[in-house]
């Protein structure tokens, strides 16, 4: 059976990575940090398994091009 893989939020995020606000963005917009989801109309969070991952590696983390290779990333 599967894990739900959870949505966390900006501050979960900061907490986690050390990273400030800005530089998350940054990295996002460069590519080298997971996209956040947008979960309403004024919120967004991203994908716990995205931010282990980054974690796990973040000089050689990399957007997964399809969603089979974020499930598979998830998994590892």
């Amino acid at each position: 059976m599967l894990v739900p893989d959870r949505i966390v939020r900006l501050r979960t995020v900061l907490a986690r990575t050390g990273l400030s606000r800005s530089t998350i963005y940054r990295k996002i917009a460069e590519g080298t940090f997971p996209a956040q989801l947008k979960i309403s109309m004024n919120g967004a969070g991203w994908h716990e398994s995205d931010i282990d991952c980054w974690i796990a590696n973040p000089a050689g983390w990399r957007p997964p091009e399809t969603t089979t290779e974020r499930i598979s990333a998830s998994r590892a």
